[in-house]
């Protein structure tokens, strides 16, 4: 057995349970039937959150609101430089804040406090991003349909936008959307994950104190149904976002056809990596290493399956095995730990089930496939688990497990390597290592995913789209095309010419 790095219990101070609320139009409200949810820490198995829990009459409150502020005209009419004052107010107050939302973020999902901070400053940096493109949305015009025919394009916003955020990065994600719709002049209504809504509804105090007017941003906590299901539905929504599993969106896609809005979908991946035998094979383990163990594997963007060479295949399992042993795991509250809790008892048995279904149908266990006990805390924590001899027609190969498990596959050729690559039903994110810029040109090329990293793992940046490709969704976050999704294109065509009949001019 191999030893693992384990950081036990910190013995930090735990906070009292955080008491959460709606937004409606501007106001903070408990149900009106006082219906209530907890949040257990999966990391400490203490109650970390009490939350309001919604039923029909928030959720149509929330949504009525939602309208209100977008008819009205005041907000989507606002200068966008006003947009951007304001939305670059929030970055600050997200800074400002970044501890408090941290801890709190730890404590519902489990991750480390040093990667909760970093999620933190990312968001920040989005809402700056957004504030930079709620300056820029613009038309275009076309003066060349004739002497008295002058065209205009506008750009404008797509109206109330449903925007319902994942629980493996509840800030991160939520900033990845609420400040593009509202740099597009939208209005939203949000809807957290029941297990981790605590730092969506600090995002929503920070709101009201960088002066968000009422109704424009409103916060209803609860579950799918049948929170979820009514933005999905209403026709007072022009538009839904969502991120989380792909059999979620497809239950949305067919919530949403009665009205025919929009839908911006980010789901699931099982993101491959290809190493060609003339790769750097210290700088693609460890990157490897990082990209299946980032937030417990709990990420769409997991690299939780390599393609390697069959030449190097053993050469890279070692380096990669070594490293597993070394990556902290632990208490999500002390500064060491880089991988912390599973968010749940039913995920962490999911997770297990996909690792011992592999070793039953041959597949190799090198390293982990275990639960992992952490001294002094009794909450869920999985071992760093790498599998090999996988084949493309196992489960583990061809399914998000959401977990910090590798599984290996080996190749010989270039087009059989790109063959498994697209092998899957998701098509999110996808890599490649060599030292030869062809290979991986030719490889990114061919590959079916939304983003390709070449000698690189994960790097991200807002100025970047994001989205995925089959059933991994369809549209895109981040950068101008971010903005773009909240946005719908009118024509306007515009005689300039008078004094002459309309029945006679030329066609």
């Amino acid at each position: 057995m191999t030893e693992l790095t384990v950081i036990p219990a910190a013995n930090a101070e735990l906070p009292e349970p955080r008491r959460n609320r709606h937004l409606i139009n501007g106001e903070w409200q408990d149900s009106a039937d006082g219906a209530q949810f907890e949040r257990l820490s999966p990391s400490h198995l203490v109650k970390a959150s009490l939350s309001a829990r919604a039923g029909r009459t928030e959720t149509d409150a929330a949504i009525a609101a939602a309208r209100a502020a977008f008819d009205d005209g005041k907000w989507r009419g606002m200068p966008g430089k006003d947009r951007a004052t304001l939305l670059n107010r929030v970055a600050d107050l997200i800074d400002a804040n970044r501890e408090r939302i941290a801890l709190i973020e730890v404590l519902e999902s489990g991750k480390p406090i040093a990667q909760a901070r970093g999620e933190i400053e990312g968001a920040a940096d989005l809402w700056r991003f957004a504030a930079s493109l709620a300056r820029t949305v613009h038309g275009e015009s076309h003066n060349n349909l004739g002497t008295e025919m002058l065209g205009v394009v506008l750009k404008e916003p797509i109206g109330v936008a449903a925007i319902i955020t994942p629980w493996n990065f509840p800030f991160l994600i939520v900033s990845q959307k609420l400040p593009f719709a509202l740099a597009a002049g939208c209005t939203a209504v949000v809807k957290p994950s029941e297990m981790t809504p605590s730092t969506t509804v600090i995002l929503g105090e920070l709101l009201i104190e960088a002066g968000v007017p009422a109704g424009v941003v409103n916060i209803v906590l609860g579950f799918g149904d049948p929170v979820g299901e009514m933005m999905s539905s209403d026709p007072r929504v022009d538009m839904v976002s969502f991120t989380g599993s792909t059999g979620v969106g497809k239950r949305i896609v067919a919530a949403a056809s009665g009205t025919l809005k929009k839908v911006s979908l980010e789901l699931g991946g099982k993101n491959p990596q290809v190493i060609f035998p003339d790769a750097d094979l210290d700088a693609a383990a460890d990157a490897i290493v990082f990209g299946v163990y980032f937030n417990m594997g709990e990420c769409c963007n997991s690299g939780s399956r390599i393609i390697v060479h069959e030449d190097i295949a053993r050469a890279l399992l070692e380096k990669v095995n070594a490293l597993s042993a070394r990556v902290p795991f632990g208490d999500p509250l002390d500064e060491r730990t880089q991988v912390g809790a599973i968010i749940s008892d039913e995920h962490q048995r999911k997770i297990d089930a996909y690792v011992k279904q592999a070793e039953q149908a041959g597949a190799r266990v090198e390293i982990g496939g275990a639960s992992l006990g952490v001294p002094g805390l009794e909450g869920r924590f999985y071992q760093p688990t790498v599998i090999s001899g996988v084949t493309p027609d196992m489960a583990i190969a061809r399914e998000e497990v959401f977990g910090p498990v590798l599984s290996v596959l080996t190749f010989t050729e270039e087009a059989e390597a790109i063959r498994l690559a697209n092998d899957a039903a998701y098509g999110l994110s996808a890599g490649v290592w060599s030292e030869n810029i062809h290979t991986c040109l030719n490889f990114a090329r061919n590959v079916q995913a939304g983003t390709v990293w070449t000698n690189t793992w994960m790097d991200g940046f807002a100025e970047m789209p994001f989205g995925g490709v089959k059933e991994s969704g369809q549209g895109r976050e981040l950068g101008r095309y971010g903005l773009e999704e909240y946005l719908e294109v009118k024509t306007i065509q515009l005689r300039v010419a008078r004094g002459r009949s309309f029945w006679v001019r030329d066609r």
